[in-house]
């Protein structure tokens, strides 16, 4: 009894089951499933994959094996380029800093110049020569040879910035300079090249010449404040140029004469005439002390 009944279920399934396939709307073809259906994957296809994935990495790895160096001199030159370029940068920076301080000091030191306060009744500052000395004769230098000057300041309040010193020489209007923009100091010396070759177009005479020192911030003509440094043109000396050596016996003197001077012969005749004077004047006293007796 109770196998009919599970054959008897076993059957009603089976037609239930055959029924619902049947009923089932499947597709007209197996291409209309297709997409649906999951390919099983090939080992050599696979395989394939691994080792095309494994040659591409060695590629690269070589790729970049070999673009380390070029990387590594790139890196290193960049490296030397930027040391050379921070090198001259700090260069221009502090040559640029040198100007600025340069032209800033000295623009300081006109300000502080311009703001000194001197009493009006001051006289302006001088030149004391040390060399040659204030007090020698005048002095001479030959030539073409190495004149030197020394001096110090007087009466001077106001500091200039910078010194302007020249020999002028009346004879030929001509100017020589011997210093221009020459940084000032307390004590002041220059050397004066007296060659052919340093002193230009106008040759030096025998003459007598005049050393100019002034301010170089005002013209050699400009009268200097109370305190200011005034225009120096008190040293005068005599320049000399060399003749050839002659000996005595073929030297004649161009200004010598045998004959003698006016005043030779006033004096001559003054010592003749006196002595007459004394002679006669002794004889005519003589003469009468001896009448008297």
């Amino acid at each position: 009894m109770i196998q009919r009944f599970r054959l008897r279920h076993l059957l009603v399934t089976l037609i239930l089951l055959t029924s619902f396939t049947t009923a089932w709307p499947w597709p007209p073809s197996y291409k209309d499933i297709e997409g649906l259906l999951v390919r099983r994957a090939d080992d050599s296809t696979t395989s394939s994959t691994s080792n095309t994935a494994k040659a591409t990495a060695k590629a690269s790895a070589s790729a970049a094996e070999t673009a380390t160096p070029a990387s590594k001199t790139a890196k290193e030159t960049a490296k030397q380029t930027a040391k050379q370029t921070a090198k001259q940068t700090a260069k221009g920076t502090a040559k640029g800093t040198a100007v600025a301080t340069s032209a800033a000091a000295s623009s300081n030191t006109q300000a502080a110049a311009s703001s000194i306060s001197v009493n009006p009744v001051l006289p302006a500052g001088g030149v004391n020569m040390l060399t040659p000395s204030a007090l020698a004769q005048t002095t001479y230098y030959k030539v073409g040879d190495y004149v030197s000057f020394a001096w110090n300041y007087t009466s001077l309040l106001v500091t200039p910035s910078k010194i302007d010193v020249y020999v002028s020489c009346s004879a030929n209007s001509a100017t020589y300079t011997i210093s221009n923009n020459a940084s000032f100091a307390p004590t002041g010396n220059v050397v004066w090249d007296t060659s052919p070759d340093a002193t230009g177009t106008a040759p030096l005479l025998t003459e007598t010449y005049t050393l100019v020192i002034y301010d170089a911030a005002e013209a050699a003509t400009a009268v200097a404040g109370p305190g200011h440094l005034g225009v120096s043109n008190q040293l005068m000396f005599g320049m000399y140029i060399p003749q050839k050596y002659t000996p005595l016996a073929d030297w004649t003197c161009a200004v010598c004469s045998a004959a003698l001077s006016d005043t030779e012969r006033q004096a001559l005749k003054f010592m003749f005439g006196m002595c007459a004077i004394t002679v006669l004047s002794f004889t005519w006293f003589v003469g009468g002390f001896g009448a008297l007796l």
